[in-house]
């Protein structure tokens, strides 16, 4: 099934590969390829936010803005990169990207002290993270994406990539988030707009909906796909504060 994930039309017509490198970097290896990635450390025995970022952005887009507000809070910060972007090598196919989330997770340290964060398409990975390591202690999704399915076929068709039909259901078995958020029992905080005009606001409902642990889900009246943290600012970071406090707190108990 990763045959057809991997296939090269899936990947020029839905990723954006490129962008520059981080100014730092953690060098993350993986099958074929070397992920450029970056660690923001205050306390190595600490926490840690694993961030993976939107389609059209690198790790270094983050530097600078996501590190210092995480570090803040007195978490370590890992920005998760992608093949093909930003300092990486190899080319960004989708079935080798999920199994690179593995790698990820592991250079994060202990799931146990790890809250993955997916933004947009990154929602894809850190949902893939929270099935291979259901241990992690908290997740959140902002701006996520409930079907990909949905997604990729406004931009390929099941024939274009040789799929049958039921190649197509093998891999909606594969990318199946309701099945991922639903058999993940640790907390989920969900952050969309209302005016998303990419991703539509009822993909976070149907996250929330399917969620199979405590969840809460915030939709901003301001701001669209990629001015939700601008715009919400100040609510966005108490948010995102109050969410990892809470998974600190509830961690130590």
């Amino acid at each position: 099934m990763d045959d057809l994930l991997n296939n090269p039309l899936i990947s020029s017509r839905y990723f954006f590969p490129g962008g520059r490198p981080p100014v730092s970097q953690l060098t993350v290896p993986v099958a074929g390829a070397m992920l450029a990635c970056a660690v923001h450390r205050v306390d190595p025995n600490g926490f840690t936010v694993v961030h993976f970022h939107g389609n059209g952005e690198v790790v270094a887009d983050w530097q600078g803005l996501w590190d210092r507000v995480i570090n803040k809070l007195g978490w370590d910060l890992l920005l998760a990169e992608y093949r093909g972007y930003g300092g990486s090598t190899g080319e960004p196919l989708l079935g080798l990207m999920l199994d690179d989330v593995a790698a990820v997770i592991e250079a994060a340290g202990p799931p146990e002290k790890v809250v993955v964060m997916g933004r947009s398409v990154g929602s894809f990975f850190a949902l893939e993270a929270v099935e291979r390591y259901p241990s992690i202690a908290g997740l959140i999704l902002e701006s996520a994406i409930a079907d990909p399915l949905e997604r990729l076929l406004l931009r390929v068709t099941p024939a274009e990539i040789g799929a049958t039909a039921d190649d197509w259901q093998a891999m909606g078995q594969r990318l199946d988030h309701q099945r991922k958020i639903s058999n993940y029992s640790g907390p989920t905080l969900l952050l969309h707009t209302r005016v998303d005009g990419l991703v539509d606001v009822s993909h976070a409902q149907r996250l929330k909906r399917w969620a199979g642990g405590p969840s809460t889900l915030r939709v901003f009246e301001s701001g669209n796909h990629n001015s939700i943290l601008g715009e919400n600012w100040d609510e966005y970071l108490r948010l995102v504060a109050d969410f990892l406090l809470s998974v600190r707190t509830s961690t130590q108990a």
